[in-house]
């Protein structure tokens, strides 16, 4: 296939990927580059690319080969693919799978290579050397017995991915069924489901809103084994409790919670990521919690949100079925690698604007409202310290009274107000004359507010980045983001996805971010907005005097 003359993308040979985003062909481009290409810059006109090695490794993993992926930049290229590109990504590619660990008849687990050079090549390595016990033929090492995750993750970043095929136990049996009688799974929820077991590890993308959670009932009914949940916060926690009660056979005696408030260990228990990290005497306190049972199925949920220090208790857990769920591969500390190492690939993901299209998310129009900042306020701005800076332009006075137009513009829905800085939110509850909720809510006061909320007793709710996370409010259709985490994508994928769950009311969404202009406040949120733009969500940039009361 040739490139196309008139197409919406160019192809550099610096990797990057250049689109159009007028161009009609955009949308579908753009669409079918997000399989193995990550987004890095979205202004207006020009949208740019970056094919990373672990881009090409988790498309790869999903079932994309080079040649699809080659296909894709011929449809749309506007000039001809660079051949050091195209070379680069089928190698890359083909690295993939050169490297299989595996386990023998007797059980021992062992790394073996397509070809001698490979295994000699990274034998040599020191960091690999001393997790391989003893060569057994031209392409074949034994692995020592604990060494399976680490193992992984030094391969990965040698450049040359393993793919893992040693199997799973399947833990202690425990019967799980879903009760489908006023509902059932939808085909890509189905469809994620088929390509985890294909492979018995790895990574669901699917936007919020989507029914991640659905997944994770449908794997445990599949699994019918143990299983452990691993989730962000308490909330969270009672939230997946719940919907495992409503949709599921299990009873409250079989389901227990791990948290800072419960300690039961049950044949599906709930623990937070909170409590696996906590420390005593500079130890982790509740490890065994990880052998407590014989689990046959550990799910994490928001899986780009996993603490640092569970990665290290992962790589123990490698002979478990292990399925992360997420709204986004992007993780703020670069540590996507080990995600693809000790949790797995990607096995499935589905752009948001597809399942948007098939009605089952909500449509959503996204604004960045500019505010102009008063003299004496700029002045301040400019006098102060780059590390001061952020603050006061995120907390700038003058965007209260923009939030209280917005609010009555959009009087009678369900409105989320989302701040930062809990100074800020005590001003903005006051202003409002609604009730606000941060982490020092108490989890009771926080159920009773979500649940409020939900049932239309409290229209508007000030809340703080607690609520960024596994909050189901589906009635919600106005989130006005007053303040961020500086320049966090997931943030921004997150506040957005509160916004997506089918609405009985029939109304969309609107989501809002304030900007004082000319500021780093406009920096960040350029940064925040591309997860959002590679997913198809365009902003529309608005001065804060358009905003009609």
């Amino acid at each position: 296939m040739n490139s196309a003359p008139n197409g919406p993308l160019i192809v550099q040979s610096d990797r990057t990927v250049l689109l159009e985003v007028a161009h009609p062909q955009a949308e579908d481009a753009r669409h079918d580059l997000a399989v193995f290409a990550e987004l890095e810059r979205a202004p207006e006109h020009i949208h740019t690319y970056r094919i990373t090695r672990l881009g090409l490794w988790n498309a790869r993993a999903a079932g994309h080969s080079a040649e699809n992926m080659l296909a894709t930049l011929e449809k749309y290229s506007r000039f001809a693919i660079p051949p050091s590109v195209s070379v680069d990504i089928t190698e890359t590619v083909g690295r993939y799978g050169r490297l299989v660990i595996e386990r023998d008849a007797e059980g021992t687990l062992t790394l073996t290579a397509t070809d001698a050079a490979v295994l000699a090549e990274i034998s040599r390595a020191k960091k690999v050397a001393g997790l391989l016990f003893e060569k057994r033929g031209p392409n074949t090492f034994v692995v020592q017995a604990w060494a399976r995750g680490q193992l992984k993750q030094e391969l990965l970043k040698l450049g040359w991915p393993a793919e893992d095929l040693a199997g799973y136990t399947p833990g202690t049996p425990h019967e799980i069924t879903l009760n489908t009688a006023d509902w059932h799974l939808r085909p890509y929820q189905n469809q994620a489901i088929d390509n985890f077991f294909a492979h018995g590890s790895g990574v669901v993308v699917l936007p919020c809103g989507a029914g991640k959670t659905l997944v994770g009932l449908g794997a445990m009914a599949k699994a019918e084994t143990t299983t452990l949940i691993l989730v962000t916060n308490t909330v969270s926690a009672r939230q997946w409790r719940a919907e495992l009660l409503k949709r599921t056979t299990l009873t409250e005696a079989e389901i227990g919670e791990y948290s800072g408030h419960l300690k039961e260990i049950k044949p599906v228990t709930i623990a937070t990521y909170q409590i696996l990290t906590a420390r005593r005497k500079g130890e982790y306190a509740h490890l065994a919690l990880l052998d407590a049972l014989d689990w046959g199925l550990v799910i994490y949920d928001e899986v780009h949100l996993l603490p640092a220090p569970v990665f290290k208790l992962t790589a123990e857990l490698q002979a478990r079925r292990r399925l992360g769920l997420t709204a986004t591969l992007v993780r703020e500390d670069g540590r996507e690698g080990d995600v693809f190492s000790l949790i797995g690939p990607k096995r499935f993901d589905a752009p948001w604007k597809e399942i948007e299209a098939q009605g089952f998310i909500s449509p959503a129009s996204c604004f960045e409202v500019r505010i102009d900042l008063p003299e004496h306020e700029r002045l301040e701005y400019a006098a102060s310290a780059d590390d001061e800076r952020y603050r006061l332009a995120a907390t700038a006075p003058a965007k209260l009274s923009v939030v209280k137009q917005l609010v009555k513009k959009h009087e009678g829905e369900r409105i989320l107000v989302i701040g930062q800085y809990l100074d800020q939110i005590d001003e903005l509850a006051d202003v409002l004359h609604a009730p606000k909720l941060t982490g020092a809510t108490s989890i009771h006061d926080r159920e009773r507010l979500y649940q409020e909320f939900r049932d239309g007793v409290t229209k508007v709710l000030v809340v703080s980045k607690v609520a960024n996370f596994s909050v189901d409010l589906p009635e919600a259709t106005v989130a006005i983001q007053v303040s961020g985490s500086f320049g966090s994508r997931q943030e921004e994928a997150q506040r957005l996805g509160r916004l997506l769950r089918p609405k009985e009311s029939g109304l969309s969404a609107n989501f809002y971010t304030l900007v004082a202009r000319d500021t780093v406040d406009q920096d960040f949120a350029q940064n925040r907005q591309r997860f959002l733009a590679e997913q198809g969500y365009s902003y529309t940039i608005l001065d804060s005097h358009e905003i009609a009361a």
